[in-house]
């Protein structure tokens, strides 16, 4: 909350005119009580025209309410604290809910499409998870994080529904002083929708390309006249298939949220959500037959390899939790955000292994697994703020727990090979009785964190210290039962400094570690031991904010670290040690702008020099690392009418282009996939400028992939390629309030 006040000031009627004048010293007069009024038009001078003092008090924007637009200017991840982006000496991207609505993206990775440092979708078409890459590591396993708390904990399988989400905030570069265990690259928070002081909503119905049927909505407002009670529900209901034959992607999805404010210092927010969804598992698909063409040609994008009877992935997952804060007096405040949360996944699935020598028929395994994972976190935040001589500080002191209990049983077999150019389906899919891996984990985590947020001037430090232990139970029942355990413990820390120059530019540096635990066990089912993975970075860069308008532009360069990669044990070739190392340097540049005269774009250009500099595998030495592009961009401009009187102005017309660079499917750098440009397009239209009983409704239509432009969005080694998206239109109408 923030207050701005406006000084009394005088002014010469003359400067307005005589009849101004007047008008002006009647308003002001209207603005005290009678016997004031008439005192203070007594003892002005007649030249003179007093105004009465005006208070004039307004929110400022916040990092967890709706934002207007597509330019954010506060964050809350990188600091834990709402603090504006032009003060974080870090790398930080903000997507809110106008940009993510323009679209009309479904998905976290058709959210950060334009977003700088990230490469998204990397397995193409995949309504199971999030795949995706921050500084050219892969970040869905550890860095997805809801509402400041981990949310994908370890163990890819999960998505939160997009709808659900207010924006995401994207961190680059290693980020474990707040949140503990990370990898390198960065993380992505997901910000949920929480309830409004003033009553709003939305209904919304969507239909588009591969038989999709939508509906959503949300309401959000008052519960009680002096707005102490406030709340907000969001729900969604989806039927709908994938450009994949036989893969549905269907969803419900409901998230209540409830806040009770007694008073201006105390407030607690119930956040829930509950979504359940119902599709199968990806397309397994060898390169030659999708990069290269075979004698055949190459197989169809939307060719299903598994068997209609038998593949599944069923996930049912809810959270209930809460944000409690207290601010005792001027300088001490306490916030606490808590949530149980549970994933259970039943996942059947047939899956290719590789084409076989007549370069037409897949080999293929089947595959089962029953997931249950439960999590309970708590983070607790002490924080202070005041002042020593010229420096203001923010001290932000806090506490972590989290206990990960986690199931899998997995089991595996051969299964009857399928032609890729002329299946036939239908193929009895052998009994799965032979465990693959049995495990069952319990992984629990402290952490403590002090963190000072420094303003000098124009000068900004921020410097930050953590220690954390994390330790790992592990029982692996396909190994007869064997018990171990793993235990690891780090120091990280970071520190960064920031100048505000009076024109909007900010030049800082920073410098940043991190660490990951590397869970496993070995052939004999034993704990690994492996050392954990630990982060090094270096970035500077500089941010820009232009006075007076909206838009935000920044650009860093970084050198990061990564040590501690897995990689073949020379002894024994089915285990691995941790002595790899994976060096990224990188340049990225982003800008989100709102020009005026209705022009609003979001650009990005990532470059990235990766380097496997330590590997057991010599060939792998000086190579790129396996799914990481050199050279990533996309820009989106929306060009909005509504300046314009008539039914015209209700026209709103947008286009993107994404390029995204080339990979390789191995370390070795063999196997290249190529690069690809992709464009997309929408048009919105506001019905209220052809009706005025139509205010409220509001027509989108979005196309992606807009060429429908054929690609192979990733290659994890030469038996598993994955088509990128193909042409995706949405229409939708919805009626806002």
């Amino acid at each position: 909350m923030r207050s701005r006040q406006f000084r009394r000031f005088r002014m010469s009627p003359t400067s307005f005119g005589p009849r101004a004048g007047r008008l002006l010293w009647l308003l002001g007069a209207t603005a005290l009580s009678p016997v004031t009024a008439w005192a203070q038009a007594a003892e002005a001078p007649a030249d003179t025209l007093v105004l009465p003092m005006v208070d004039v008090t307004g929110r400022a924007e916040s990092a967890l309410e709706p934002v207007r637009g597509f330019v954010a200017e506060q964050q809350i991840s990188g600091t834990k604290t709402d603090t504006p982006l032009i003060e974080s000496p870090q790398s930080i991207s903000v997507v809110p809910r106008d940009q993510i609505d323009a679209r009309q993206a479904q998905t976290m990775g058709e959210a950060l499409r334009y977003t700088a440092g990230v490469r998204t979708e990397n397995y193409g078409t995949d309504s199971r998870t999030d795949w995706f890459q921050i500084r050219g590591f892969n970040a869905q396993d550890n860095g997805i994080f809801l509402n400041g708390l981990r949310y994908n904990t370890g163990y890819a399988g999960t998505m939160f529904e997009t709808y659900g989400l207010e924006r995401y905030e994207v961190l680059r570069g290693p980020t474990s002083v707040l949140y503990g265990q990370i990898a390198p690259g960065g993380l992505v928070n997901m910000v949920q929708r929480r309830p409004t002081e003033q009553q709003m909503g939305e209904v919304r119905l969507t239909a588009g390309s591969f038989g999709r049927l939508q509906g959503q909505g949300y309401s959000s407002g008052p519960l009680s006249s002096d707005g102490t009670w406030t709340y907000g529900f969001t729900g969604l209901v989806r039927d709908a298939d994938t450009p994949v034959d036989e893969v549905k992607d269907n969803r419900i999805f409901l998230a209540p949220t409830l806040t009770w404010r007694p008073t201006t210092d105390t407030s607690l927010t119930l956040l829930g959500y509950y979504q359940r969804d119902r599709t199968s598992g990806n397309q397994f698909l060898p390169y030659e037959a999708t990069v290269e063409r075979t004698p055949f040609g190459r197989v169809s994008r939307s060719r299903f390899t598994g068997e209609e009877d038998f593949d599944r992935f069923n996930r049912s997952q809810y959270g209930i939790g809460y944000e409690l804060s207290h601010r005792f007096d001027n300088i001490w405040s306490f916030q606490q955000n808590l949530r149980y949360s549970h994933s259970k996944i039943n996942w059947d699935q047939v899956y290719g292994g590789g084409l076989e020598a007549d370069q037409r028929t897949l080999s293929r395994f089947a595959y089962t697994a029953n997931i249950d994972v439960g999590t309970f976190q708590v983070d607790n935040q002490l924080k202070a703020q005041f002042a020593t001589g010229p420096l203001n500080h923010t001290v932000l002191a806090g506490f972590d727990y989290s206990q990960v209990n986690y199931r899998n049983a997995q089991y595996f077999a051969s299964a009857p090979s399928l032609d890729l150019f002329a299946p036939v389906y239908g193929s009895p899919v052998p009994a799965l009785t032979q465990p693959y891996d049995n495990v069952r984990q319990v992984n629990t985590q402290y952490g403590l964190y002090l963190q000072d947020q420094i303003r000098w001037g124009n000068l900004v430090l921020v410097g930050g210290i953590r220690h954390d232990w994390a330790y790992s139970d592990i029982d692996d029942r396909d190994a007869g039962g064997v018990h171990s355990y793993q235990n690891d413990k780090a120091f990280t820390w970071r520190v960064g400094a920031l100048y505000l120059a009076d024109n909007g530019l900010a030049p800082y540096a920073s410098y940043a570690r991190s660490f990951q635990p590397q869970i496993g066990t070995d052939t004999a089912g034993i704990a690994a031991g492996w050392a954990p993975l630990e982060g090094e970075q270096y970035e500077v860069g500089i941010k820009f904010q232009p006075n007076g308008l909206r838009s935000f532009i920044q650009v860093a360069a970084f050198h990061l670290t990564q040590q501690n990669t897995l990689t073949p044990d020379p002894v024994n070739v089915f285990q691995q040690v941790s002595v790899g190392q994976i060096r990224v340097r990188g340049v990225e540049v982003e800008a989100t702008a709102e020009l005026g005269n209705g022009l609003s774009l979001v650009g990005s250009y990532t470059y990235l020099d990766p380097e496997i500099t330590q590997s057991n595998t010599a060939a792998e030495i000086g190579r790129r690392p396996a799914g990481v592009a050199k050279n990533s961009a996309g820009l989106y401009a929306e060009y909005s009418l509504a300046r314009l009187a008539g039914p015209i102005g209700g026209l709103t017309v947008g286009a993107g282009v994404r390029y995204l660079g080339n990979t390789s499917a191995v370390n070795t750098g063999g196997a290249v996939v190529p690069s690809t440009t992709l464009f997309d397009a929408g048009i919105r239209y506001d019905l209220s400028r052809l009706s005025e009983s139509m205010k409220g409704l509001m027509l989108n239509v979005t196309a992606s992939n807009l060429a429908d432009t054929r690609y192979v969005s990733r290659c994890s080694g030469t038996t598993g390629c994955f088509y990128g998206n193909r042409l995706n239109v949405l229409g939708s109408v919805s009626y806002i309030w």
